[in-house]
Formats: C-alpha cells, sequence, structure tokens
C-alpha cells in the first residue's frame, strides 16, 4: 500500500483558485442515461476516476461504444433493449454508484449478467436495491449476507408504488432506471428528499418523470425515446469541500473554487458551515441545468454545531469533513442519525474516529453518529495516519494534517484516486510559506 508524507502547518496559509473535477454522481449518470438513449450524449468536464472508469468499462461491456479525449466523453446510445449480453463479469471496481444503478438498468434486458467489485465494494450492501426492485419483478440474487457477487436475470417489470426505507440517492435512481422500463407508471416515495441528479437529467433527455412539492414523491411513466443531450458537469461539490473545510481552519487563508455543482440536494456543507459562522460567499451563475457558481472562503472562527438525521442527506459524503471541522471549533459538537456511514467504503464513523483519535482530537464513537470537542491544540499520538482504503477519509486525514507541525504519513493513499486523482496537486498548489 502507497504510504506518503503528509503537507504540514502551511505558516502563510491557503491562498489561490481551484477548479475542482467534475461531479462524480453526474458523470456516472451522464453515461448511463446517454447509454440508454437514442443518438449521441457529449459530456464535458468528465470526472476522470477510478469509480466513473468502471462505469464507463462496463457500458462497453454492454456493447456501448464510447469515445474520449482529454476534455470530453461521447457516448453513442443504443437505446433501451440496445443493450448485449456481457461474455465476462461485469467489474464495479470500488464503486457502489457504478453497482447499484446499474442494477436498475439491467433487471429489464433479456439477458443474464454477473456483477462483481473489490474486496470492499464486496462487503457492502446491495439488498437495499435488489429488495425493492424485486417488488417490481426483477430476479437478483446476491450472497447470503445481501452483497456481491449479484447475478441478474432480465424479467418483465412491473409499474408500481413503492416506499423506500432508506434515504439512498442510489436507490432511487436504481427504481427509477426499473421504472422506465416498466409496464406501467411508478411512483416512488422517499424517507427523506435526496440527490436528484437522475431526476433532473432524465427530464432534460425526455423521460416523462415529475417531482410532487414535497420533494419526496417521484411520478415515472415508461420511456423508450429518451434522447442523446449535451451535458456540461459542474464541479463537484464533495471534492470542493476539502478545500473549503481547509481554508476555514487553516490561518490566514482565503480560497476561491469554481464553477462548483450547487444543487440544493447538494449544499448540505454550505449550510453546516453557515451555521458554524464561516466565512464565506456564494456567486450563482446562470444556467439552465444544474445550479453552479463559485464559492469563496477565508480563515474562520468556527462554533459548534448538531447535526440530525434530517440534515444527512444533504451532506453524507462530506460528514468526516463536518466531524473534522467540529474538532477545530468552539465547544462539544454531535452528529447523530448518520448510521448509514457504517456501510461506507469503510465503517466512516469508526474510522473517523480511530484516525482523528491518532491526531489528539477528543471524540466519542456512537452507534449512529460521533461526539467531538472542539480545541485549538491537538496531542498527536502518533505520526501513521490510514485511509482505510477510502478515498474521502484519506482527503480529509490530509487537510487535517495541515491544522499539525508534524511529520505525518498517510498509509494507502492511492485510495484517493478513487474520486480525486489529482487532489494532491491542487492542494499544494494552494500551499503558502511564509
Amino acid at each position: 500500500m502507497e504510504k506518503i508524507k503528509l503537507n504540514a502547518f502551511p505558516t502563510g496559509g491557503l491562498h489561490g483558485t481551484i477548479n475542482v473535477p467534475g461531479d462524480k454522481s453526474i458523470s456516472h449518470r451522464a453515461l448511463m442515461i446517454g447509454a440508454i438513449s437514442e443518438g449521441q450524449t457529449v459530456i464535458n468536464h468528465f470526472l476522470w476516476s477510478q469509480d466513473c472508469r468502471s462505469t464507463l468499462n462496463a457500458l462497453r461491456q454492454l456493447g456501448v461504444v464510447i469515445e474520449e479525449s482529454a476534455t470530453q466523453v461521447i457516448v453513442h446510445g443504443v437505446g433501451f433493449g440496445g443493450f448485449k449480453a456481457p461474455e465476462q463479469p461485469l467489474d464495479m471496481g470500488n464503486s457502489g454508484t457504478t453497482t447499484r444503478l446499474l442494477m436498475g438498468l439491467l433487471v429489464g434486458t433479456n439477458f443474464t449478467s454477473n456483477l462483481r467489485g473489490d474486496g470492499s465494494l464486496s462487503k457492502r450492501p446491495m439488498n437495499r436495491v435488489a429488495v425493492p426492485l424485486s417488488k417490481m419483478g426483477a430476479e437478483i440474487e446476491t450472497t447470503k449476507l445481501g452483497t456481491l457477487p449479484a447475478i441478474i436475470k432480465g424479467s418483465k417489470i412491473h409499474g408500481i408504488d413503492i416506499r423506500l426505507q432508506v434515504a439512498s440517492a442510489q436507490v432511487k435512481s436504481a427504481v427509477i432506471f426499473a421504472a422506465l422500463q416498466a409496464d406501467n407508471p411508478t411512483t416512488v416515495i422517499e424517507k427523506l428528499p435526496t440527490r436528484n441528479h437522475t431526476e433532473l437529467m432524465l427530464r432534460k433527455f425526455g423521460a416523462d418523470l415529475t417531482t410532487e412539492s414535497d420533494q419526496k414523491t417521484i411520478n415515472i411513466k415508461p420511456s423508450a425515446n429518451l434522447r442523446g443531450q449535451v451535458v456540461n458537469v459542474p464541479g463537484d461539490i464533495s471534492s470542493a469541500a476539502f478545500f473549503l473545510v481547509a481554508a476555514a481552519i487553516v490561518p490566514n487563508s482565503k480560497v476561491l473554487l469554481k464553477n462548483v455543482s450547487l444543487n440544493p440536494t447538494r449544499t448540505g456543507i454550505l449550510k453546516v458551515l453557515e451555521r458554524m459562522e464561516a466565512n464565506f460567499k456564494v456567486v450563482y451563475k446562470e444556467n439552465t441545468d444544474e445550479c453552479y457558481g463559485d464559492i469563496e472562503i477565508s480563515t474562520s472562527n468556527l462554533t459548534s454545531i448538531r447535526i440530525t438525521e434530517n440534515d444527512i442527506p444533504a451532506l453524507i459524503d462530506e460528514l468526516p469533513l463536518v466531524a473534522l471541522l467540529a474538532a477545530c471549533a468552539e465547544g462539544v459538537s454531535e452528529i447523530r442519525g448518520a448510521a448509514e456511514l457504517r456501510v461506507k467504503e469503510t465503517d466512516r464513523i469508526a474510522t473517523v474516529t480511530q484516525e482523528l483519535g491518532k491526531l489528539g482530537v477528543l471524540i466519542t464513537e456512537l452507534s449512529d453518529g460521533m461526539i467531538i470537542h472542539g480545541r485549538k491544540n491537538w496531542k498527536i499520538n502518533t505520526n501513521e495516519l490510514n485511509s482505510h482504503g477510502d478515498h474521502r477519509i484519506g482527503m480529509m486525514l490530509a487537510v487535517a494534517a495541515l491544522r499539525t507541525d508534524q511529520e505525518l504519513y498517510l498509509n494507502d493513499a492511492a485510495a484517493i484516486a478513487v474520486s480525486y486523482p489529482s487532489f494532491f496537486a491542487d492542494l499544494k498548489s494552494l500551499l503558502r510559506r511564509s
């Protein structure tokens, strides 16, 4: 496993402008929806990460022609019914998004698919998708633990009214993809509103899909004639969040993040920063699809915060960073209702508690969250940190290291390439020594 030396406290702070890579969620969906549409879909600012590569390669195994260059991806759509039976098992790599969304696409085919993943992905729950899809007539076989590998036998899909038990955009999207292939309309009711990239993009491509005023109820009519589009992918706010937090907690900092996705279902981290009294401003830009804009942030005197279950869907990926913000804030902070963190790439409640504890952060693990006692100075217990194979844990620790003046090392740093291959180069560009 790769081990690297982390950057320590930059005495001059962080300064500069960053254009973060394309949004991971939108990049995945643009590939998939482009594949089931007719004609070409052109994707600009696509995220070239390992996870998105897993989606691209799986679609190629299913017979979709995809061209790629440094600046864009062109998907030659095959329409519904155009997928070909793969000759080999589909390799999901480490990507939960690829796996769960593809399950929704593949249930209505006329062939059998075999989905496999790496050791980490093979521990993550897939029955949360398989069970609701089975209610629609899907035939999906997972392990006894409800994990990969999974066998999907294409079958006739029925439109139903379904209430989801997990607040997950991946589960919702899988059901929506299945509903597009059903014999009758489907109504999906979420437990809590989750990110809506799938709904926005499908409407752009011509699907008959509506969201009711409660933002939790989605009505989908079967759609056989989606048309390819041009998709301009904004910067990923989950990637931008690492620099937002870094600038907020490192003295003498001021950073500008350009063209970042500001989809209201994804801006939970901005609401957290606002509640913690961070110094930042947002400038929205005109658009016809996904909201986006620029965010400028500088060093802040942070206050404590309490996160509850209702906050979680809009910042599920940013919760490790919220814990870090809390560790640098005045007072005691609490994160509750976040049991979903237990089934991410790692058990993020356990790994965040363990790794921040190594840095001397006063943090207590709860069954569904954490209690964090903020303080200015940490007492480092060891110089060996570990990503545990989780890209977001690795990047969070790299940001945390900026608060120390000690020599720290990160084990399994290569995991960061899952979502942000250029992270360390971008971080280094902001460092200023006085």
